[in-house]
């Protein structure tokens, strides 16, 4: 008596579980909804502008329309062969897509259009093509040379071909992509229509690895002109070495990595040739230099001609670091130079053997003029972070460079 309830509540949920089990089937029958049928052939359904021979012009853009009244379009997607997607924009009734990104010169293809007809049935287009290569190219030249450097070395990138337009200028820096291991904060900084520097906040981290390269290749960067191929570039930072010498006190004293690691008696320009302020970057070294005051404009009774050794350069202008005995006495004393830093050979052998380039060299305390930040070596260091960042064209302004001048690259002075 008492089982029989129990035997009836269980084959109730049996017959339940069977219905639910028909109701699912009759759900899921796949033919039963039109969105679930394969897509048809949309070909003629949809027409993209693209010629059926010949390739796409990338000046134009690309548009993909409905015939008469076939439907409608549900979604266009088109990626290039490197994987770069082509935005674009669909009227609300569905009748017309229009790319509003540029597309790529000398690129390939693929336009995948999803539509439906007037009964909500999906189709699909699928349509590869290629886009005429470009005439004009803006390729990009980056420096240094690979190899180790110092930590105040700015990266250098110089274009082809002017670019002068803000809108053009934001593209190019966008394409030109700066890695550093560890991360650091920096950006580029137009010098003038043809050249960028770009360096961190602070100095590169010791023992940093950083690559720059140009993501261009193939970009429109204003009419008629696109981004050709450019070599990438990778450098090592060395350790920090810094040289600060102290005019006044007649006195350099040389750090590796914050501690100190020489303090070297020197001289400096003397009134009328004092030696520039602010923070300047090794440019280069030359065991041997003939140094002529003719070559700088230096004539009468101050005028010289020299063997120079151990000559590491500072200024394009011809500021060095180098041995001068001829004026030992006034080593750690006086300030009796035509600009640059003299010292003894054996300290500027040493000092010759332990910088290399993008080495910093500091000079305080001198009465000379400030180094600028261009055109006369790397005196980037030398403009605040918040000017720096103004002459990107991604930052809040750009501001238009002037070109280095040609009459700062002359001979050394002594």
């Amino acid at each position: 008596m008492n089982q029989t309830p129990r035997f009836r509540t269980v084959f109730r949920c049996t017959l339940l579980v069977v219905s639910l089990g028909l109701v699912a089937t009759a759900c899921g029958d796949s033919d039963s909804h039109p969105l679930s049928t394969k897509p048809f052939d949309a070909a003629q359904q949809v027409v993209l502008n693209t010629p059926k021979a010949g390739t796409v012009d990338p000046d134009k853009p690309l548009e993909v329309t409905v015939k008469g009244d076939e439907g409608r379009i549900t979604d266009v997607t088109v990626v290039s062969d490197d994987g770069h997607h082509l935005a674009g924009e669909l009227t609300a009734d569905g009748t017309r897509w229009r790319s509003t990104g540029s597309l790529a010169a000398g690129a390939k293809y693929t336009a995948k259009v999803s539509t439906e007809d007037g009964e909500g049935s999906p189709g699909s287009r699928t349509v590869a093509f290629d886009t005429s290569p470009a005439q004009r190219f803006l390729t990009v030249e980056f420096g240094p040379e690979a190899g180790t450097y110092g930590v105040g070395q700015p990266l250098i990138a110089e274009l082809s071909l002017p670019v002068k337009d803000k809108a053009a200028r934001a593209l190019v820096e966008r394409g030109l992509k700066v890695e550093s291991r560890p991360s650091i904060e920096g950006a580029w900084h137009w010098v003038n229509d043809e050249v960028l520097h770009y360096r961190p906040k602070e100095y590169w981290p010791a023992g940093a690895t950083v690559n720059v390269a140009s993501n261009l290749r193939g970009v429109k960067v204003s009419n008629k002109l696109y981004g050709g191929p450019s070599k990438g570039l990778k450098l090592t930072i060395g350790d920090r070495i810094e040289a600060i010498t102290d005019a006044s006190a007649h006195e350099m004293t040389v750090l590796r990595n914050g501690e100190v690691i020489n303090t070297i008696p020197v001289t400096t320009g003397k009134p009328g040739f004092s030696t520039r302020s602010g923070v300047k970057v090794i440019l280069g070294k030359e065991y041997f230099v003939r140094m002529r005051g003719a070559s700088v404009g230096i004539f009468g009774s101050e005028q010289y001609d020299l063997p120079v050794y151990y000559a590491t350069r500072v200024t394009w202008s011809g500021e060095y670091v180098h041995a001068a005995p001829w004026s030992a006495g006034s080593h750690g004393s006086a300030n009796v130079s035509h600009g640059c830093v003299g010292m003894s050979t054996g300290n500027a052998a040493w000092f010759y053997e332990t910088v290399r380039e993008g080495d910093i060299v500091q000079v305080v305390n001198s009465i000379g003029e400030e180094m600028d930040a261009f055109g006369n070596g790397y005196g980037d260091w030398n403009m605040p972070w918040d000017e720096w960042r103004e002459g990107s064209a991604l930052a809040a302004g750009t501001r238009d460079g002037t070109s280095p001048s040609d009459s700062a690259r002359l001979r050394p002075r002594v």
